[in-house]
């Protein structure tokens, strides 16, 4: 299994790398804050670990904003590694009456935002997040993809992905820019159609929530996999998602040092033909 990806076919990734929502709360967004010495610590070893693709965003935060991702990474890792590729989501809008998306014109303040938290000049992979949990089908996208598209000619991002998305809003947006990446929730219906197009084309899959987002994995058939290798269930859904194509990418999160190594193990764990069928 190859375990690199060359994100927009010039940025060399491990295809293994850390999401950091959890990083500021417990709870994901908007929980009470955890310490910012563990998560700054977290993001120190995991770069230690191989690392070399964070995924963030500027509303990754705890309540009342006390602890944010980006200020986390920058304080923690500025000035960055070579080679270290930051992603981060632009779009949604979390506001006392819930969430809401920006316009077109919102965009180039999301993403001066990011610029100043992370300390960059440019930002590496810039996401378009449409929706919460479900892509907003038949809902054009293009007004917002294209003011981000004139952010990246104006040299402020490098790349840009889609976030929440379905093969219809993929092929709107490729009209008007290269997509690099598309991330989204694992489950949804069309995955097999999107994950088509991107293995097509040399799109990064992105899966969010890649090992249940915090649920409990208690699944007969990973426990039996798990027994073979001496791994846990959560291992065992890295490897079978880094198995499932090379495109896909996986960000699994945490605000642990002990859950961060445990992750990072799975990119040795190698599924057999064997594995697969009994997983799938």
């Amino acid at each position: 299994m190859n375990r690199d990806f060359r994100l927009g076919g010039d940025l060399p990734i491990n295809r293994l790398g850390f999401g950091a929502m959890r990083l500021p709360s417990q709870q994901g967004m908007g929980g009470p804050s955890r310490d910012p010495e563990n998560g700054r610590a977290v993001l120190r070893h995991a770069v230690e670990l191989g690392v070399n693709h964070l995924d963030t965003a500027d509303f990754y935060v705890s309540v009342g904003g006390e602890v944010r991702a980006n200020t986390l990474i920058r304080e923690a890792l500025h000035p960055y590694p070579s080679g270290l590729v930051i992603a981060t989501k632009v779009g949604p809008v979390f506001g006392p009456g819930g969430l809401s998306h920006g316009t077109p014109a919102d965009m180039r303040g999301f993403v001066e935002a990011n610029l100043e938290g992370l300390g960059v000049d440019r930002l590496d992979l810039v996401y378009l997040r449409v929706g919460a949990m479900e892509p907003p089908h038949g809902e054009s996208i293009a007004d917002r993809f294209e003011a981000l598209a004139a952010l990246r000619e104006e040299g402020l991002i490098r790349h840009l992905g889609l976030s929440n998305v379905d093969t219809g809003h993929l092929a709107e947006a490729r009209a008007i820019a290269p997509v690099a990446a598309v991330q989204n929730h694992a489950a949804q219906s069309d995955e097999a159609d999107l994950l088509f197009v991107c293995e097509e084309s040399g799109i990064a899959f992105v899966p969010f929530f890649p090992v249940g987002g915090g649920q409990g994995l208690d699944d007969e058939r990973l426990a039996k996999v798990a027994a073979r290798y001496g791994a846990t269930a959560q291992q065992i859904s890295l490897a079978r998602l880094l198995a499932s194509s090379p495109v896909t990418l996986a960000i699994p999160g945490t605000g642990s040092l002990s859950h961060l190594e445990d992750n990072m193990n799975a990119a040795g764990i190698t599924l057999t033909e064997e594995d697969l069928a009994d997983l799938a």
